[in-house]
């Protein structure tokens, strides 16, 4: 049989049998259901002489007489079904008070009492005409047995009450029974709830072997998912948003089996620059998508964008600097070279140290745009960011760095050293570096979706032209904007697009 058809059957017959066990149990069973039950059959001989039997040796009998073998018996009549017992429900000649008998052969019955009314009005139900009473008869059988008799009870679903019968020995006792019709219902004896009922039990157990099924379908099913593709795909551009990517691709992978994957994460402008020749090199179009933090100037005509996600960038400084928050207007003066050491800011006496992006980042140029309003960054001085090359300019140090992980790195290592990095791989750092806020607000998609926080970019993924629809690369697109793909996304501290309350934020390049 086809495992897709046997996992249709197996997952039918899950939802099937429950729905019938509702049905029967509830439906047809219980519709109208009176419950009975002996919580207590217990004698009351003092059998290890104790001498502290009290009102126990004090019991008589109508008579006057005192018991000699007395016993006491606790039952329990309750509505156990769903809908509600009346009167004219119990199965006796209209003109016989009593609905329900007890009897108890090889013994009388010495006392009775109603007793753990569910509802106090119940007590209304057992007065002198409504044929409570007590009795007893004889039979070649049983020889003689006590009888109560109970009145016809109307009962709501859930109300119980009980009878607690004391009873003289006067042969071989046997077991009480409780004799009972309910038109259109069923009268039976119940099990107490403590525990798991069986049939749940056993219903339990069929759906469990039901879910070990399904899960042994799917373990062995050589299928596919219906979007994979084959091929080989190479992801290039923004190191911002390499970590994002290098998890989805392995979720793509894991879950496709026949699909590869190449990196080569360099920087949002040398990825388009990738991306470009290798399109301008191939008869049709390449399996590349480059990633850029922003979008692409108007040159490259042919490379299509698709905005994929919100990214949040943050400030990074070292823990020496003594600084956690800073001003628009503190970050500008420090990347003009108008403040030289942490404690002119309220931070420690320690030199800063500007740690960059190189030219052609992503994050860099989104950096420029959005905290230091359009202005560029002035230029390096310094190779290995911790000392000033002989002939550079002098004064505060600068330098550059290729990749986010790299920048990271510095940022830890160089005390007074600051930077700026996408949120989730400084996230990723909290032991080594201070994400710092801007204005008291920390990176908080909120926060920059409201204007109240500045550093923020829309992530794209470009292609050289329109990739085939059966492609690895419109597949992968495609993946990323689906379930899977957007929970990598949010789990780097990003959002999806098309989560956005004003998805214009996501805005198309243009």
């Amino acid at each position: 049989m086809d495992l897709d058809l046997f996992a249709f059957i197996l997952a039918l017959i899950g939802v099937a049998i429950p729905i019938f066990a509702f049905f029967w149990e509830f439906v047809l069973v219980r519709r109208k259901r009176l419950g009975y039950r002996m919580q207590m059959d217990t004698s009351a001989l003092d059998e290890i002489g104790t001498g502290h039997a009290g009102i126990l040796a004090a019991m008589t009998q109508k008579d006057g007489k005192p018991l000699t073998d007395p016993s006491f018996v606790l039952v329990r009549i309750e509505n156990d079904g769903v809908t509600a017992i009346d009167e004219s429900d119990y199965q006796v000649l209209a003109d016989v008070k009593a609905g329900v008998r007890i009897r108890f052969p090889g013994r009388k019955v010495a006392g009775m009492v109603v007793t753990e009314l569910s509802d106090r009005k119940l007590g209304n139900n057992f007065g002198k005409e409504s044929g409570l009473d007590t009795g007893q008869e004889t039979s070649d059988a049983d020889g003689t047995t006590g009888i109560i008799d109970l009145p016809k009870v109307p009962l709501n679903p859930g109300d119980h009450y009980k009878v607690l019968a004391i009873l003289e020995r006067v042969g071989k006792p046997g077991e009480p029974r409780v004799e009972v019709g309910i038109k259109g219902g069923v009268a039976k004896e119940t099990e107490s709830r403590t525990g798991t009922p069986r049939r749940a039990s056993l219903l339990m157990v069929f759906m469990a072997v039901i879910i070990l099924a399904l899960g042994g379908v799917i373990w062995f099913s050589p299928g596919t998912p219906l979007d994979c593709a084959t091929g080989k795909l190479r992801l290039v551009g923004s190191t911002a948003f390499e970590q994002v990517m290098r998890e989805a691709a392995k979720s793509y992978a894991d879950t496709c089996g026949s699909a590869e994957f190449d990196f080569d994460f360099h920087g949002s402008t040398a990825g388009l620059q990738k991306l470009a020749e290798a399109g301008e090199n191939s008869e049709k179009t390449p399996e590349m998508v480059s990633f850029t933090d922003g979008a692409k100037d108007d040159t490259q005509p042919m490379l299509l964008p698709r905005p994929v996600a919100f990214l949040l960038f943050t400030m990074v400084a070292n823990k020496e600097a003594g600084v956690a928050d800073l001003t628009l207007d503190q970050v500008r003066r420090l990347y003009a070279g108008q403040i030289s050491n942490w404690k002119e800011i309220g931070g420690r006496d320690v030199p800063v140290v500007l740690v960059s992006r190189k030219p052609g980042s992503g994050t860099r140029g989104t950096f420029q745009r959005q905290v230091l309003d359009g202005k560029r960054e002035p230029a390096t001085n310094s190779d290995n960011c911790r000392t000033q090359d002989s002939g550079g300019e002098p004064g505060v140090t600068r330098c550059e760095q290729d990749r986010t992980e790299d920048l990271l790195d510095i940022v830890a290592e160089v005390p007074g050293a600051i930077g700026y990095a996408e949120f989730g791989a400084a996230s990723g750092r909290a032991k080594d570096v201070t994400a710092v806020r801007m204005a008291g607000q920390e990176a908080a998609l909120n926060a920059a979706v409201h204007g109240a926080y500045p550093f923020w970019e829309t992530e794209y993924a470009y292609t050289y032209g329109e990739p085939p629809a059966n492609s690895l690369t419109a597949s992968f697109l495609r993946y990323l904007t689906n379930q899977v793909g957007k929970d990598i996304i949010r789990s780097h501290g990003n959002r999806p697009c098309d989560e956005l309350q004003n998805p214009v934020l996501c805005r198309p390049a243009t």
